[in-house]
């Protein structure tokens, strides 16, 4: 008995993508559609309502906010930025949205009726300080401040609370879903940084220099072997001789020579030296080229008394004027 609606053997993803992208257009036509928006013209009655508001705000901010003198929020300054010309920026994008959908569609992270929630808000909590200015200052007083205040805080009710009263949060029902901002978006997970290695201080190495001085009648029987601090310096011509390693060889055994040497006068003695705390070394013009520290011994080609003429691992040669502390390897 054979099957009457066999399968192609190999098309299985095929058969599961048609049958997925039915079931998603299944889903989309269960889902209710959005029911038609009535408005005036292209604005929403919410925005023709906020259209209003500002028009007699901006209206009455002509007037004078003294019985006594002529001064309105346009001569104060600029007083008039934040009590009536954020309000002005806001309602102008909003006009805007509707007239060009492809225009301005956010300031900074902020949507259209973000900022314009945000500039009724600043702007009524501005008209508040002026009041309270008035009290102090009677010849302040007018019922402007009151007018204004009044039509800020309709104003937030109409942007920032409209989304929770009946009737008006229409307005913001059945949205396209938009990316948001980045800077609105949640914020990056902080990792734990990884906790330093500690750092081994090193060891003094062991001076060993070859002998440069030997006595009239005597020589060494074997040449001590060159560390690496006397490595650094073969090329210069330099001969640097070390007095324990000397006293060592003599020790060590000596034989009695056929001629005498010819004696090698030092030019100056290397040593290691470890600094108690981190200090600069400088170049000729009193510049810092490098530092020293404590977890490291430095290398002293020279001692001048006060100064050290020290030479990095990189070659860099420099001068550490202070020495107070300092530890001899």
């Amino acid at each position: 008995m054979t099957d009457e609606n066999p399968v192609v053997s190999g098309d299985d993803e095929f058969v599961d993508a048609v049958e997925d992208d039915q079931f998603d257009a299944l889903e989309e036509d269960d889902e209710p559609a959005a029911p038609p928006q009535y408005g005036v013209w292209p604005f929403s009655i919410r925005e023709v309502v906020l259209l209003g508001i500002w028009a007699l705000a901006f209206i009455v901010s002509f007037f004078s906010l003294s019985y006594f003198a002529p001064v309105s929020v346009w001569t104060m300054g600029i007083a008039w930025v934040l009590t009536i010309g954020l309000p002005t920026v806001a309602v102008f994008l909003i006009v805007l949205r509707r007239l060009s959908p492809q225009g301005i569609r956010r300031v900074g992270s902020l949507g259209i009726d973000q900022f314009a929630s945000v500039a009724f808000a600043v702007s009524a909590v501005v008209w508040v300080q002026m009041i309270w200015e008035s009290f102090a200052l009677p010849g302040l007083g007018s019922w402007v401040h009151w007018v204004e205040l009044v039509l800020m805080a309709a104003g937030v009710v109409f942007t920032a609370i409209a989304p929770f009263i009946p009737g008006l949060k229409d307005d913001f029902e059945y949205r396209a879903e938009t990316v948001s901002h980045r800077v609105a978006r949640g914020a990056r997970p902080i990792a734990q940084r990884p906790a330093p290695e500690p750092v081994a201080h090193a060891a003094a190495p062991a001076a060993t220099y070859p002998v440069a001085h030997s006595e009239a009648g005597w020589a060494p029987s074997a040449e001590p072997a060159r560390d690496e601090a006397a490595a650094l310096f073969a090329t210069t011509g330099d001969v640097y001789a070390d007095p324990h390693a000397q006293t060592a060889a003599y020790d060590e055994g000596l034989t009695p020579a056929a001629e005498p040497a010819t004696e090698q006068i030092p030019v100056s003695q290397a040593f290691w030296a470890l600094v108690p705390e981190e200090r600069e070394v400088l170049d000729e013009m009193g510049v810092p080229i490098f530092r020293v520290d404590a977890t490291a011994w430095a290398l002293v080609i020279e001692d001048r008394g006060e100064v050290f003429v020290v030479r990095h691992e990189d070659g860099r040669i420099g001068y550490l004027h202070d020495v107070s502390g300092v530890t001899r390897g």
